[in-house]
């Protein structure tokens, strides 16, 4: 079993791809065939495998996303960070803060088109620590 914690770098909002990252912490790990656990350790940004090939794929889930929970919503009274502090806790909400993916042949098990990211819902960059788990 091995487990490393990540500081990843402040991002905007959008999708960040993180895949390189936790593939070289399975590298480390130099387990052959076992899962890898990916756990964002915060409430306002999600994890999500999605489409690595087309950024438009990217940015049609962040545009359905900005429509689908607005900032700024005059119904939230939770706005201590400012307009996108509960619309960045609702995206996260319909999204999930860790995921499972197996190993094979010492590497993530992705399909060909997949790609693990960050997804980040706050409009100012955030550091964001990730807790991977190979076993």
């Amino acid at each position: 079993m091995h487990q490393t914690t990540l500081t990843l770098p402040p991002a905007r909002r959008g999708l960040h791809d993180i895949t390189h990252l936790v593939q070289e912490v399975v590298r480390t790990a130099k387990v052959e065939m076992g899962l890898c656990h990916v756990f964002l350790q915060h409430t306002s940004a999600s994890l999500v495998i999605q489409e690595n090939a087309d950024p438009d794929v990217r940015r049609d889930m962040e545009t359905w996303f900005a429509g689908a929970v607005q900032d700024g919503d005059p119904r939230f009274h939770h706005v201590l960070e400012g307009p996108d502090d509960m619309s960045a806790h609702l995206r996260a909400a319909l999204t999930q803060p860790s995921l499972t993916l197996p190993v094979a042949a010492g590497k993530l098990a992705l399909g060909t088109w997949q790609g693990l990211y960050l997804f980040e819902h706050r409009t100012e960059p955030h550091r964001r620590r990730v807790v991977i788990t190979v076993q």
